[in-house]
């Protein structure tokens, strides 16, 4: 794990500039291993997505289902597994989980036009930049913020779900934008708490962890940036 060779164990223990050269590896590797995720899952989305047969294969029929719900299975799935898996492992169930996500929204190029699909990703790269970059700079802690955002999320994952079956646009508006919000706060939470965790395991020098750390960091990461993207089109996307 060349990536976290700034830690060094040692009877003088680790100092301060260590931590911080090691801090700037471990994010690296966060962003990093997110971005090649989002790329992997843009590939696969436009691939199936401006196929029309391909689109009716997956989307005009009950396999729709399984499509949907498979990245929350794997999520959890991950969650379960991520104590027995090896950091290699956890890397390529993290890919695989990238793929399955870009078909699961690959329906968006068959709904929206490619320009406002566009649009969107710039607008949410910008806006999950700064939150992040707030997250990771700022003195305040908002690790109170999580307990909030996490029942926040099990609500609206509740009301999309009794919503496939209404078909409500009021109810559809309303999850829209608490899903906008929760998941702007979440950029910002989650980046503080994997540079806090990477700190605390950094003093307690578990490199087992850090091998992993990184991967679930930038699972994290990566779904707060396609949910507010996804949320963020609803009001941003034009229709085709």
């Amino acid at each position: 794990m060349s990536e976290f060779n700034t830690i060094r164990a040692g009877q003088a223990g680790v100092n301060t500039a260590q931590i911080d050269a090691g801090l700037r590896a471990h994010m690296n590797k966060v962003y990093g291993t997110m971005s090649v995720g989002l790329l992997l899952t843009a590939l696969v989305a436009w691939a199936v997505g401006t196929n029309d047969a391909m689109v009716a294969a997956v989307f005009g029929t009950p396999l729709k289902w399984l499509v949907m719900f498979a990245p929350l299975i794997m999520v959890f799935a991950f969650g379960a597994m991520i104590n027995r898996l090896s950091a290699s492992g956890a890397q390529l169930f993290f890919y695989a989980f990238s793929a399955l996500m870009g078909l699961s929204i690959s329906y968006i190029f068959a709904v929206y036009t490619g320009f406002s699909i566009a649009q969107t990703f710039l607008i949410t790269s910008i806006a999950f930049a700064g939150l992040s970059l707030w997250g990771y700079t700022t003195k305040k802690d908002i690790s109170g913020w999580g307990s909030f955002l996490i029942m926040g999320v099990i609500g609206i994952l509740i009301a999309s779900i009794v919503n496939i079956f209404l078909g409500s646009p009021a109810i559809q508006f309303a999850i829209s934008i608490l899903g906008v919000l929760i998941f702007a706060g979440l950029t910002a939470y989650d980046t503080q708490k994997i540079k806090t965790d990477y700190l605390a395991h950094a003093h307690a020098m578990d490199q087992e962890w850090l091998g992993k750390s990184a991967i679930m960091g930038a699972l994290s990461l990566y779904l707060d940036f396609i949910n507010l993207f996804m949320f963020l089109l609803q009001f941003l996307g034009n229709r085709e």
